[in-house]
């Protein structure tokens, strides 16, 4: 099935940078948070159960910081448009019908040429 919409910028993947880019943000956003918790986990008083919620947050949060960098493009894949299926070849023009029943001439006149063709052979 052919589309005739216009290709567009935003069908096109991300760049390999951008991607990484972000991967690296999500990644020290989620170490920052990590030491969040473990400060918490040494400064809140009195030790209560929020002290295992910061101690698990210190303890789990680099792994999973560590698998959210690693998905890479793959989970949201884009189809790119090749933009040569959306180039419409022209239409080639009419034939000139023949009105008169006088046959077609075409006229090739030649000239010689004015200087002899070199030979490179000896």
């Amino acid at each position: 099935m052919k589309t005739n919409r216009a290709q567009s910028a935003t069908s096109l993947p991300k760049a390999p940078r951008e991607d990484a880019d972000s991967r690296f943000a999500k990644y020290m956003v989620m170490m920052g948070i990590r030491i969040a918790c473990f400060i918490a986990m040494a400064v809140v008083q009195p030790y209560g159960w929020y002290t295992f919620v910061f101690a698990a947050g210190a303890i789990f949060l680099p792994y999973l910081a560590v698998i959210v960098a690693n998905v890479g493009q793959d989970a949201a894949e884009t189809t790119a448009i090749n933009p040569e299926r959306a180039i419409e070849s022209p239409r080639p023009a009419p034939a000139p019908s023949a009105t008169s029943d006088d046959p077609l001439v075409i006229r090739i006149a030649e000239t010689p040429r004015l200087d002899p063709p070199r030979d490179p052979r000896p």
